[in-house]
């Protein structure tokens, strides 16, 4: 597929483009206060040891239950780990769900955690991170569609995402799970046609799972209700609450939601929370419960992370070319990873010229062609996928086995300048886990290869590994395809 010509890039760097809204006044002040330390009872998840079976998790997991998830819980609420999905007092009709279309067999260990605490009175509030495929997605949709009454026409769930393909995303697991429910669900993403963006009926949908440009819109016009609200859910919580990401607005949904159901549940879940994310999300929310596995833990153990030390730009596509998709014609699929939509734009245009398919996508182009995109890539039609971090977080595409890094993420300096003008300050180390996530999925064999370029291309790799603690192996020559063969076989890929 050919690159449409898109529009000039957007200022946001994630999907939900900026909507014509009037400014949101300074956020709001913080609601309600986290536990003291004195309150506070830590909790060795080991002790609470899951039922062992000959059988899995279900089909796609396979999580070494050896990681280490800590639970701080609040009060006086006990909370036992779930062995199976009965032990949570489920429907039949969600069970059935669960077994038939899910084709799960047991809770996997974060599942088994962190359930019981989304359903247990007086309903919590939870920050979970966990490991990137572990099974969040199903937590905090089981958990919506548990708490959701399928006789009261009105919502009553609401997820909020960082992008539209992960809203569609949620939308599909939640279709599946909660078939047999009679559930309705909507999902609130931005459209193209303007009738639809100014001219919409009132949601009578149970559960909206949507970016939050369109939700905090549809609320603004009173087309969302949420005084019977008992569940909200940000889906990548840490970017939701990042001064750099989406606080406002989600500091907006929060206030508004609150004020109409004080008892309102916010469950927040993602693989990374950076310490000041973590101060501030401990103001946001009332008293609550955490799961968390230590930052060192979080690297995916499947996953394979090589760097390859490159003389220039085309000695990159070079390698992606002669030494990655040249020996990865028997592997699944592969996600190239960029830092701009004019290096997604080269790249493109350059394997095309060298003979292969490629599909890319981006935040500036429209919401049609974004989804059309994704959906052919989902449905195997397409292997080479050239991205932004518009797909870095949460996207969910158990053929993917192999990414690569073009450009290593990093934060920036100067947010107001053009993108091709801003200073790279320090790596973004949330988003390059995000990114490796996307490899190995469900602990299948995956395999990451960083490009570096420059000294400060080295110097960035450097801090990554030494922040995460994990030395990533050098690829010996970019020269050299046995070298290339050699790290394939290691991750379990040739």
């Amino acid at each position: 597929m050919s690159e449409n010509i898109s529009p000039p890039e957007v200022k946001r760097s994630w999907g939900d483009e900026a909507e014509d809204e009037d400014k949101l006044p300074p956020p709001p002040p913080p609601i309600g206060e986290g536990p003291s330390k004195s309150d506070v009872s830590e909790l060795e998840i080991e002790t609470l040891k899951l039922v062992e079976t000959e059988k899995k998790v279900n089909e796609f997991l396979e999580e070494p239950e050896d990681s280490k998830i800590e639970a701080v819980t609040t009060g006086e609420t006990p909370y036992s780990s779930a062995a199976t999905f009965e032990e949570l007092n489920l429907s039949p009709e969600l069970l059935k769900g669960l077994y038939v279309e899910m084709k799960f067999e047991k809770p996997s260990k974060i599942q088994a955690i962190s359930l019981p605490m989304i359903l247990t009175p007086p309903y919590k509030d939870l920050i979970a991170q966990a490991h990137n495929g572990s099974g969040k997605t199903t937590c905090f949709v089981l958990g919506m569609l548990s708490r959701v009454d399928p006789s009261l026409k009105a919502p009553q769930a609401l997820c909020i995402c960082p992008t539209r393909e992960l809203s569609i995303q949620n939308i599909e697991v939640l279709e599946k799970m909660g078939k047999y429910t009679g559930i309705t669900f909507e999902c609130a993403v931005p459209v193209d046609s303007g009738s639809e963006k100014f001219n919409r009926n009132p949601v009578f949908a149970q559960v909206v799972i949507g970016t939050p440009g369109t939700i905090k819109r549809w609320m603004s016009q009173r087309k969302l209700s949420v005084q019977e609200m008992k569940v909200l859910v940000f889906d990548e919580a840490d970017h939701m609450l990042a001064k750099d990401g989406f606080q406002d607005d989600s500091l907006r949904i929060i206030r508004d939601i609150r004020k109409a159901q004080r008892n309102a549940q916010v469950l927040l879940f993602s693989a990374t929370f950076d310490e000041n994310v973590k101060n501030f999300v401990s103001k946001v929310v009332h008293d609550y419960n955490q799961l968390f596995v230590k930052k060192e833990e979080l690297s995916l153990e499947s996953v394979k992370q090589y760097k390859v030390f490159c003389p220039d730009e085309q000695i990159k596509i070079r390698v992606i070319k002669d030494r990655i998709l040249e020996l990865g014609e028997k592997l699944g699929q592969i996600i190239i990873f960029v830092n701009s939509k004019k290096c997604a734009s080269m790249l493109h245009t350059a394997l095309v010229e060298l003979g292969y398919e490629v599909t890319t996508i981006h935040g500036a182009l429209n919401h049609e062609d974004r989804d059309k995109i994704v959906k052919e890539f989902k449905d195997n039609l397409t292997k080479v996928l050239i991205s932004t971090d518009v797909l870095a977080r949460g996207f969910d595409q158990q053929r993917v086995n192999l990414v690569i890094n073009f450009d290593l993420p990093v934060k920036y300096d100067n947010n107001e300048q053009p993108q091709d003008r801003r200073v790279p300050r320090e790596p973004h180390f949330e988003v390059y886990l995000h990114r490796i996530g996307r490899a190995g999925r469900f602990g299948r064999k995956g395999a990451v290869f960083n490009l570096i370029m420059t000294d400060a291309d080295r110097v960035l790799m450097e801090k990554i590994e030494r922040y995460f603690d994990s030395p990533v192996t050098e690829v010996p020559s970019w020269r050299s395809e046995e070298d290339f063969a050699v790290a394939l076989k290691s991750a379990g890929l040739l």
